[in-house]
């Protein structure tokens, strides 16, 4: 039933993220990339940590910090340079299909790291959902600027950084809780973003930002930042790193949705059945028979 709660948490976290991917790529042009990211996790730790005073979950103190700094740079600095980088360079479309590496490359990296067996069922829905991710995404993928293979590569680096976090932040989660954890390396990610954008003058073009634009902020640093990445952390601390990088290929599914039901864009047949067979590959990949 643990494994149950951590998948859905991890689908839930993948759904939001999805959403995350389009406010993203229509803001960042506002800004720039380490300025977002700033905002995003600097919002989002600073609304978890009422909730992490109140854990009654041990602090890591010491050399126990160490660890957690080093993965809080990891996802919540570097990861979000490379992941807004990349939409200024490519679609959210194929920056999404280029996050949905992310099941493989943890995969792979966890089998590495003898953190997780690799397994023929495991291997089988991660590719089964790859491909369904791919045939949703066929309808917007040939309309891409100039140059997007390098956001491309920049997303799929930004994967790398997400696979090496998912894996080694379980024992840090089962050690020190959800909340304390996913909060600690927030505030560690959000001050180091924080302190290269004030010293290269990046919040000095927030003064032109309008409502619309500081609601979209908003929206990153409550749901982007705070509730996804807090229930990314509930799931790892549930389930297999696999099990929960697999539920990213609902990310640009979601995008597609959204996108349909908001902007009146249109639901294709490709989209549905490149649905239907990520549920198929989550099914068989988060399966124990």
């Amino acid at each position: 039933m643990s494994d149950v709660f951590g998948v859905l948490a991890a689908v839930l976290s993948s759904s939001i993220g999805g959403l995350s991917v389009g406010v993203t790529r229509f803001v960042v042009g506002a800004t720039d990339p380490i300025t977002l990211g700033a905002f995003r996790f600097g919002i989002g730790a600073a609304l978890l940590l009422p909730f992490a005073l109140r854990q009654r979950h041990r602090w890591p103190d010491g050399p126990a910090l160490v660890p957690v700094a080093a993965l809080g740079l990891l996802y919540f600095a570097l990861f979000p340079i490379l992941f807004n980088a990349s939409l200024i360079y490519t679609t959210a479309a194929r920056g999404s299909l280029a996050l949905s590496t992310l099941p493989v490359l943890t995969m792979l990296v966890g089998a590495f790291l003898r953190a997780e067996p690799l397994t023929l069922r495991k291997s089988t829905g991660v590719a089964l959902a790859t491909i369904g991710v791919a045939i949703a995404l066929l309808t917007n993928l040939g309309t891409a600027p100039a140059g997007a293979w390098r956001g491309d590569l920049l997303m799929v680096a930004a994967a790398f950084c997400m696979a090496f976090y998912s894996v080694w932040s379980r024992p840090l989660a089962l050690a020190y809780g959800t909340i304390v954890y996913t909060t600690l390396a927030m505030a560690t990610g959000g001050l180091a973003l924080a302190g290269i954008a004030w010293a290269h003058g990046g919040f000095a073009v927030t003064a032109a930002f309008d409502t619309t634009q500081w609601s979209l902020v908003a929206f990153l640093g409550v749901f982007g930042g705070a509730l996804t990445f807090l229930l990314w952390s509930y799931a790892l601390e549930r389930t297999t790193p696999t099990r929960v990088a697999i539920s990213v290929t609902v990310n640009p599914i979601a995008s597609a949705i959204f996108g349909a039901y908001a902007l009146n864009e249109p639901i294709t047949i490709n989209l549905v059945v490149g649905l239907v067979i990520v549920a198929v590959g989550i099914a068989v990949a988060t399966s124990n028979r």
